[in-house]
């Protein structure tokens, strides 16, 4: 053991430079540890976007970008989902039989596409040329809707009409169902859109 004194100022030099190393390497490894996270071009090359669903009242829509489209988010209201088995003879395509790998995941092939009834998850992009349909979720006669409307979404583009489960009305421009995109709950009130089989 060494009788010297200690140096003082060494000694200072010694823990500021450990402070100073420390402080560096935690200011690398924050930006490299958020490099992680799915980048705003990853996200539109079709990441998977998790939505908080837990505010959404039923008669409510929000909507979500995935992949560059608009996905809706729909919480049906308990008159809205009893009209559904009620429209299927004006429907083109009511058991979503059309296209089912493209269009409707094999969960979603029922009366309300949806794996939760009361909540429709659908992509806002119109099959006949691409416009995105506007709400019209109130039922009733209205400009442009038939006198027995019950309620869903109209393309103001060429008059295309889909009910809330996002099926075709018969004899319009649109020639199939509203795309339901890949998803899952990874809790009661937190959806993930673009994904559906857990990791």
């Amino acid at each position: 053991m060494s009788d010297s004194p200690i140096d003082a100022s060494k000694r200072t030099w010694l823990i500021a430079s450990g402070c100073a190393g420390a402080v560096g390497s935690v200011a690398t490894a924050v930006p490299f540890v958020s490099s992680f996270q799915p980048s705003e071009r990853a996200k539109a090359a079709g990441a998977a976007v998790e939505v908080d669903i837990s505010a959404l009242n039923p008669g409510e829509k929000i909507t979500v970008e995935w992949r560059g489209k608009p996905v809706w988010i729909v919480k049906r209201t308990p008159a809205q989902l009893a009209e559904l088995p009620k429209l299927d003879d004006q429907l083109a395509d009511p058991q979503s039989r059309r296209k089912p790998d493209e269009l409707t995941p094999a969960y979603a092939r029922n009366e309300a596409r949806s794996i939760k009834p009361e909540i429709f998850v659908g992509i806002g992009i119109c099959s006949h040329l691409g416009c995105s349909p506007s709400d019209k979720f109130q039922p009733g006669a209205q400009p442009s809707l038939p006198d027995d409307w019950q309620g869903g979404f109209l393309c103001p583009c060429h008059g295309s009409t889909f009910d809330m489960a996002g099926r075709v009305f018969k004899n319009k421009p649109a020639p199939d169902n509203l795309e339901v995109p890949p998803h899952m709950y990874l809790s009661d009130t937190r959806l993930l859109i673009g994904e559906d089989k857990p990791a």
